[in-house]
């Protein structure tokens, strides 16, 4: 009897070796059995986040290399989730994936210039915002346009599927808008003159015309004509991931973890960093 006992004991032992073992490969539940971005976190030790690629300082793609303010933030998120930037795997996205991605599982994160709004939340979870851009006109150095006043009957460019170029569309509906699926495509027509504007948040503009092969050409007209809370997408149903982004941003606000990663990358445009306004951290959505 105590032989069989013994192996009873043991042949359990081995069923919950086992199942535990199968449990680690569960990339959506943690050691802690969180579920979601944290768990995935917490069990993989890696991740997949959406970045843009094409626009100076704040998501540009050099080589294999991506690097500016998002990027930064990405990593600071990634840091406080108990991922190693070694470990992060970037993914291109455009305005108009970004809510695909983040529903199919493509990218566990997005970091993208990615305003928050309404229409947006129906469909993505967001944390922040992190950054609050305006919308606002780049044009060519001589061009006397003077805001989005004077857009009728311009030819504007913009990217499809961005709050941008739905603005234009609904509030300025006799300019003439081009769209394509990045901002960089933009700037070959303006600088030939085959457009009169591009438009975009006026921290995206500014990158673009401080690139050197534009330097002297472009001027942002400075009439901001909206406000872009920037926030970070994930999964619509992942509240409890969520709030964890936003605790990261809040500690990030406190130890200059936020504020050095913008003097690295925008603050060298001579712009002061802004401070991050903790209180308003509050667009995670339980449903």
């Amino acid at each position: 009897m105590r032989m069989k006992r013994v192996a009873a004991v043991a042949a359990a032992a081995t069923l919950a070796l086992g199942m535990a073992a199968c449990g680690g490969d569960d990339s959506g539940s943690g050691s802690s059995g969180a579920k979601g971005l944290v768990g995935k976190a917490q069990s993989q030790k890696k991740l997949v986040i959406g970045v843009k690629a094409d626009q100076p300082g704040l998501g540009l793609q050099t080589g294999s290399q991506y690097e500016g303010f998002d990027i930064e933030v990405a990593k600071i998120v990634a840091k406080g989730l108990g991922v190693d930037a070694n470990n992060i795997e970037w993914k291109t996205t455009v305005s108009s994936n970004r809510e695909p991605f983040i529903q199919q599982g493509t990218v566990d994160l997005v970091i993208a210039t990615y305003t928050i709004n309404d229409e947006r939340k129906q469909k993505v979870n967001f944390a922040g915002p992190y950054f609050i851009a305006g919308q606002d006109l780049l044009v060519k150095a001589d061009s006397t346009l003077t805001g989005p006043e004077a857009l009728d009957g311009k030819t504007v460019c913009s990217v499809t599927g961005s709050t941008p170029a739905k603005r234009i569309q609904s509030e300025h509906p006799k300019a003439k808008l081009q769209q394509f699926d990045s901002y960089s495509k933009c700037l070959p027509l303006l600088e030939n003159r085959q457009v009169d504007a591009v438009t975009t948040d006026d921290i995206i503009l500014a990158g673009y015309a401080a690139q050197s092969q534009y330097a002297g050409k472009f001027k942002v007209v400075g009439k901001p004509f909206s406000t872009e809370p920037y926030g970070i997408g994930l999964k619509k149903d992942d509240k409890a991931g969520c709030e964890k982004v936003n605790e990261i941003l809040k500690a990030a606000a406190q130890d200059g973890s936020y504020k050095a990663a913008w003097d690295a990358t925008l603050g060298k445009s001579g712009k002061a960093a802004p401070e991050l306004d903790t209180t308003k951290l509050t667009n995670c959505s339980s449903v």
